[in-house]
């Protein structure tokens, strides 16, 4: 008699195309991912056209993949989750006609995923969640503060009110001519250089959990530019150092205070830059003083990818949620 409860997610929301398996919602069975960087890093980013055309191309490879690592058929799969947004529109379409697709023909459930809620359940491929939770969620498109009283519940206490943490370090990486993407490259420099730049931190208005990063972002092209033009030479280093404290410094202690005031059980952290080292050894540092365990997903696991897709799928597929077939791509999709 079957127990174990077996989802099939893809990924295709941004430039990665990603297929995996996993067992009830915290055994990775296989995770298969067809990384995109090469074709975009000569255009500084990643262009929605191309990412769109290399799902097309990847994508049956990769689905069979994840079958042949995990040495097993269609009828041992018991629903198939899937990225609906938000993301390029264009991506997404790829992943959901593909779930469709597969799920009309082999006649199995489909459940919609939201991205974020994906990162977040990629912890608990390591972990047991345990309620109420903090998750900080940090990455290009996305930086929040959000609570969880209980599985699938989803409370945003605080938001970005303009750029993402990651898109400020794509942006001050291309003012400082480095490649594409630019968050690895500016937590490698900073690690080589000393914060002594004054840079400002958004901490907004008093108890507020929402961040602000275009102002900083601005400070830092204004100070290159104010030095171009006295001709003086700022070492990047510590342009890099001084930029990324700036960064931790406010996510650090914004999510600090909101464990506190929730005495929550558990924080966690999600989305690409969760593998930034500089944000995890800050977070690790924070906590160390408290009694509140910290949940920092293993790099793999960081970034976009389907086991977790899987893993959120897993909760929805339990609490009995379904998709129809009219289901579509959705790039400004809520998680509330």
């Amino acid at each position: 008699m079957k127990n174990d409860t077996i989802i099939l997610g893809i990924e295709t929301s941004c430039d990665e195309t990603a297929v995996a398996i996993v067992k009830n919602g915290t055994t990775i069975v296989s995770n298969v991912v067809a990384s995109q960087i090469e074709s975009h890093k000569r255009f500084g980013g990643v262009v929605p056209e191309i990412a769109s055309r290399h799902h097309v191309e990847q994508m049956t490879l990769v689905l069979e993949e994840a079958f042949t690592q995990a040495k097993l058929t269609w009828d041992e799969i018991d629903a198939i989750a899937v990225t609906e947004g938000p993301g390029l529109v264009g991506a997404l379409l790829i992943g959901v006609n593909t779930a469709k697709a597969v799920a009309f023909a082999k006649q199995k459930p489909l459940v919609g995923v939201h991205h974020i809620a994906g990162h977040i359940y990629a912890n608990r491929l390591e972990t047991e969640f345990q309620f109420p939770l903090l998750a900080l969620i940090v990455s290009g498109g996305h930086t929040e503060l959000v609570l969880m009283k209980e599985h699938g519940s989803y409370e945003v206490i605080g938001e970005t009110r303009d750029d993402a943490a990651g898109e400020a370090y794509d942006k001050v990486a291309r003012m400082l001519s480095l490649p594409y993407p630019g968050g690895p490259q500016i937590d490698r420099l900073a690690a080589e250089g000393e914060a002594n730049i004054n840079f400002p931190r958004a901490w907004l208005e008093e108890g507020s959990y929402d961040f602000s990063f275009s102002g900083l972002k601005s400070s830092v092209i204004n100070t290159i530019h104010n030095a171009s033009q006295r001709g003086e030479e700022l070492k990047s280093q510590d342009i890099a150092a001084s930029f990324q404290s700036s960064v931790v410094d406010v996510l650090v202690s914004k999510t600090l205070r909101a464990a506190k005031e929730y005495k929550v059980k558990q924080v966690i952290v999600a989305g690409g830059v969760a593998a930034n080292s500089g944000l995890r050894n800050a977070l690790k540092d924070a906590f160390a003083d408290t009694e509140v365990p910290l949940l920092i997903p293993p790099l793999k696991l960081c970034t976009d990818n389907a086991a977790m897709i899987a893993a959120a799928g897993t909760i929805a597929y339990e609490q009995g949620k379904r998709a129809s077939w009219d289901l579509n791509a959705n790039p400004s999709l809520i998680l509330e």
